[in-house]
């Protein structure tokens, strides 16, 4: 193998490493925070089945984004499903041994790359152009979005404008890479690009504003049963703090006595 390659392979598991370490640290710590009110945004479900509903409506249709902007919710939604249709195109590179006849079905996932570049650069001028959006927006958000659009345009030049690397060594560096038995991979500066900026994405995912992912599930405001009325709402840290409360009166009773 390469020097490149060599440094591709280990670049690979080390971004792999950190994301799955700061996920689920990130994960972990989402779980353990307290809520201590009852905050869900009305009209808020009164039973668990209806905040099941109400969570399948924010995963899948941004049910809230819409109510709050019509565009901001065209650019995201059509975003984040070219996003899952590109990454189940992807999936067939890494699957070792033969690749299930479904996954080859899926050559025609690779125009979801237009609505995804359109997408993004539709979030991208929101930024620059609605003046409380820029007002609230950082640098990062910016290198985001721009980090983003450098891999879908380096995967598109590569699909359309005729800059293919060499397939069968894309295939044997993506199956050794989930096999441990590792290959060279090509050296075309595109490839590298596209993959290069991929490891950084999954590196950076724990620390970045895509967190939004998993701790939708955790927010308060839309995990949350309506019945407050009905029921006391005490969070597990308060509970245990009024145990500890009643162990102490109970022992300073007994030393009275």
């Amino acid at each position: 193998m390469s020097l490149t390659s060599i440094i591709f392979t280990l670049f690979c598991y080390l971004s792999l490493l950190i994301f799955v370490i700061g996920l689920s640290y990130k994960i972990i710590q989402y779980s353990r925070t307290p809520a201590p009110l009852k905050i869900p945004i009305a009209p808020a479900p009164l039973k668990r089945s209806g905040v099941f509903m109400r969570m399948v409506a924010e995963v899948f249709l941004f049910k809230s984004l819409f109510k709050a902007s019509k565009w901001t919710w065209f650019f995201g939604w059509i975003f984040h499903w070219a996003l899952v249709l590109l990454f189940i195109r992807h999936l067939g590179y890494f699957w070792p041994g033969d690749t299930p006849e479904v996954l080859l079905k899926t050559e025609s996932f690779k125009y979801a790359s237009f609505p995804l570049i359109i997408g993004l650069m539709g979030l991208l001028a929101r930024r620059i152009f609605v003046d409380r959006i820029r007002y609230i927006s950082s640098p990062s958000d910016y290198l985001m979005l721009i980090l983003l659009i450098t891999i879908g345009a380096s995967g598109m030049l590569m699909t359309f404008a005729l800059y293919y690397p060499n397939m069968g060594l894309v295939y044997s560096f993506a199956e050794g890479l989930v096999t441990l038995n590792w290959s060279e991979l090509p050296s075309d500066l595109i490839f590298l690009v596209h993959i290069f900026f991929v490891f950084i994405l999954i590196a950076i995912f724990p620390i970045s504003k895509l967190l939004h992912a998993p701790g939708v599930f955790f927010s308060p405001t839309l995990n949350q049963v309506d019945n407050a009325r009905k029921r006391r709402h005490i969070s597990s840290w308060a509970m245990q703090k009024e145990t500890d409360k009643e162990v102490s009166i109970e022992q300073n009773l007994e030393k009275d006595e």
